[in-house]
Parts: structure tokens; sequence; C-alpha cells
């Protein structure tokens, strides 16, 4: 599970901007991550820059792509990017051993389709994404702030899905996934209000595992102690 973000939001979901610029979350990094840094960040790495990206450059190609806004260690990312070599996979994390540890896993999987940045998702949302770009932004565990008088920090807040909406193509999906029920009903009342957006289960509310989300660990075992996890898309329809 991993802090997506430094952004704060106020009682009513509006992104409340720092005054002065955030502090990225630099921990410590074991030899191995820090290696993974300095051989893999010129490759990998995106520094943050308010233009906007251009995809084919980065990539290459031209190809769709998916974003994950905080992939923690990384390994789920890596994970699907190298079961969708067709793909081109963005990760954005502010906690700097996930990052190392990132590198390491996609260069240890010979993984070529994949970037990541290390600084704040909704800098990189606002200014570094053109609009339109995206066939799918994922959320998978995001710190669920489970404390009543604190659900005014979730990052799934009214007009955080419509930032998103405007990273995404139509016909593009946003993809949660927490394992924090009250939070998938908090999830799903944003989103179903959302204007722009379709969810894409049948029954309007939650979606079985789609094969792209990889089970994770913490995942599996949660499954053995009977923990649920819910997995939550809805397209962009306009």
């Amino acid at each position: 599970m991993s802090d997506v973000t430094t952004a704060e939001f106020n009682e009513e979901g509006k992104y409340l901007r720092k005054v002065r610029s955030f502090v990225l979350r630099e921990g410590r990094l074991t030899k191995g991550q820090a290696a993974a840094m300095e051989q893999q960040w010129p490759s990998m790495g995106l520094d943050y820059s308010p233009e906007p990206l251009d995809l084919v450059q980065v990539f290459g190609r031209e190809a769709d792509t998916v974003l994950e806004i905080g992939f923690g260690m990384g390994a789920s990312l890596v994970e699907m990017a190298k079961a969708s070599p067709e793909l081109n996979f963005i990760g954005i994390e502010v906690h700097k051993p996930g990052v190392g540890a990132c590198l390491s896993d996609a260069a240890e999987a010979g993984v070529t389709n994949l970037r990541v940045f290390h600084h704040d998702a909704v800098e990189v949302l606002e200014n570094s994404i053109v609009t339109g770009s995206l066939a799918r932004v994922q959320l998978f565990f995001p710190d669920p702030w489970h404390k009543k008088r604190h659900h005014k920090r979730r990052i799934v807040q009214p007009e955080f899905a419509q930032l998103i909406r405007r990273t995404l193509k139509l016909g593009g999906v946003f993809h949660l996934a927490t394992d924090w029920e009250n939070y998938s009903e908090h999830m799903l009342e944003v989103m179903g209000a959302a204007e722009g957006y379709k969810n894409q289960s049948t029954t309007g509310n939650v979606v079985e595992r789609p094969e792209h989300r990889p089970l994770t660990k913490f995942e599996a075992r949660g499954h053995r102690l009977g923990h649920g996890v819910w997995d939550i898309m809805f397209e962009r329809i306009d």
C-alpha cells in the first residue's frame, strides 16, 4: 500500500496546492535500489516538467498507454508491463526506494515499455499528460484514511475524478482497487456521480479482478484470511 501523492484536499474534495513545493519521500535506499536509480534512470526515468509529454517520443512508438498512480515497490507494475509488451506503461511514485525497486525489477525482467516519475501524481496529471492520451489509469490500494475525520484526505474526490477523465481518451478506463470496503463505497459514490463516466460493472457496483491486474502477495494472503478486495472500473464516455 502506498501514499500515492503528497497532495491534500479540503472538505469539498478540492485540491490544495502547497505554497512551498512538496518534499519527495526519499527514504533509505538499499545498494541495489541506489544502483538501479543511477543505472536505469537515464533510460526509464521521467524528469518532471510542466510541459506535456510527447508519448511517441518517450516510448519511440505509437501504442496505448497505461498510467499507474502510486505503484509502491513496483512489482505488479513490472509484471503488467512484461505481460503486455504491446502497451506503454507509466508509473508515478513519491517514495524513492519504491522507484529504485521498480527500476531494478524492470531491468532484471528486461522490460522496455515502462517509464517512471518520482514526483507528485496530481502535478504530473495536471501538467505532464496530454488531454485524451491515456487508455487506462490505475489507482491500486491507495491510503484508505480509514478514520472518518480523515476521509477528506482520500485521493478519490470529485475534482480528482475529472482530472483523470481529462487524461483519458474516449473509451479509456479509470481502474481503482481497494481492500477497504468503506473506501470502495466512497469510490463508487464519487465515480457514480462523476460526469462523463460509465461504470463497467453490469450490476452498477464492483467488477471481478480483471486479468491485467496481478494478484499481489499481500492480496493473496488477504484472500486466505477471508479479506475482500474491491475492483472498480469506470469508462470515459464523454
